[in-house]
């Protein structure tokens, strides 16, 4: 039996509107959620102001503006990376270039005091959330544990070990609940990550106590080289939802309105105790898995070619530009912005880093074991040691 507030509310516009039943309820909406087209126009909308087809509103043009900022932003912040990364500055990046919209809306969507749970690739919609670029960025030179402080934008680590994030990300709902804390969590993973046994485990917990979290997934077809069929059989890993009792909706990962739209729904919702949801952007990586990785030796160039002409960044410039919303001295002071990111990461980036060898001990516990703390005498003492015998050299 399915829980009570799993039930579509009446007032629900996707049940009032078409009538449905529940299996309809929890079935994505058919086809895939979009407003704007890839060339930047418009698509034909309904009485009520919606695309044929689903019930989301238009984001609001502020909220487009808004978003299209962290847009240019998050553009800048991907190419100056992996060009910091070929001068030998940072020792690795997993770029997010073409999945941008996906990586703001996610950000963008959430309030304060929700929590944002990213994978390794996340680094724009962490620095969507506020989080310090030069912060964020000292992670993936190698030289300290994480950068940032998790509760100060209430933005998780980012993880590298596959959807683990996913499994934390329900346990903060959980716990929040068990405090009597309102906020929604949404946890970010690819493709390749529901493959994984954590995101079952994640997903039938969360469903089971009808937690507000949500599975955005970053459909970006490829698990390093592993092809998205070979992952999958399903229509679409938004029908993976219905199987667990919650609803899934697939939408275009490169049309930021649509992003806004669904997502912004799926907190709503959230907060009003019916939720769980699975939302899968379908997108696209453009770039190499990393800098270790050699993309040309399982995808063609034809294929990118294709992806490339729905660049979520040129899409939605179109849009505002033909709307007269985007005028010549916001897209300067968008890209100055970006530049001044850029800029600060260079500098960052091109410094030596302070690094002291007793931080590996003084992070691990917050009460220190006798373990740590006698492993960390005998290496200070060593260091100590090899410091006077340098000196009196």
């Amino acid at each position: 039996m399915m829980p009570e507030n799993a039930q579509p509310d009446p007032t629900d516009e996707k049940v009032k509107r078409l009538g449905i039943s529940l299996e309809d309820y929890l079935l994505p909406t058919h086809g895939r959620i979009q407003m704007i087209s890839e060339s930047g126009e418009l698509l034909p909308v309904d009485e009520q102001g919606s695309t044929p087809g689903h019930e989301y509103p238009m984001p609001t043009t502020q909220e487009l503006l808004d978003g299209y900022r962290q847009l240019v932003i998050g553009r800048r912040v991907n190419d100056q990376n992996y060009a910091l990364v070929r001068q030998g500055r940072m020792a690795v990046y997993p770029s997010s270039h073409g999945q941008e919209a996906s990586e703001v809306a996610a950000a963008l969507c959430l309030e304060p005091r929700d929590w944002l749970f990213p994978t390794y690739r996340d680094t724009v919609a962490v620095i969507a959330r506020g989080v310090d670029p030069m912060e964020v960025m000292t992670n993936f030179r190698g030289n300290w544990h994480q950068g940032y402080n998790p509760h100060e934008n209430n933005t998780s680590v980012q993880s590298t070990p596959l959807t683990t994030q996913l499994l934390h990300a329900v346990g903060m709902a959980h716990a929040a609940r068990l405090r009597g804390e309102e906020m929604v969590v949404l946890g970010m993973v690819g493709d390749g990550g529901t493959s994984e046994g954590d995101f079952h485990e994640a997903l039938n917990f969360a469903s089971v106590f009808k937690l507000p979290v949500i599975f955005f997934v970053q459909n970006n077809k490829y698990a390093i080289s592993v092809p998205l069929s070979r992952q999958t059989a399903a229509p679409s890993l938004a029908h993976k939802a219905v199987g667990y009792g919650m609803a899934g909706e697939l939408v275009d990962g490169n049309d930021l309105a649509a992003l806004l739209a669904v997502l912004g729904r799926a907190v709503k919702l959230c907060r009003e105790g019916r939720g769980p949801f699975l939302v899968e952007a379908d997108t696209y990586r453009m770039q190499s898995h990393t800098n270790a990785d050699d993309a040309t030796r399982y995808r063609e160039g034809e294929e990118v070619d294709e992806w490339t002409k729905r660049d979520p960044l040129t899409r939605m410039r179109t849009y505002l530009k033909h709307e007269g919303a985007l005028t010549e001295e916001l897209e300067s002071e968008y890209t100055s912005d970006a530049e001044t990111v850029a800029a600060s990461l260079r500098d960052a980036m091109g410094q030596d880093a302070e690094l002291n060898p007793l931080d590996l001990f003084d992070h691990v516990y917050t009460v220190q074991t006798p373990q740590l703390a006698e492993q960390r005498a005998q290496l200070a003492e060593e260091l100590s040691r090899d410091a006077h015998t340098e000196h009196q050299g």
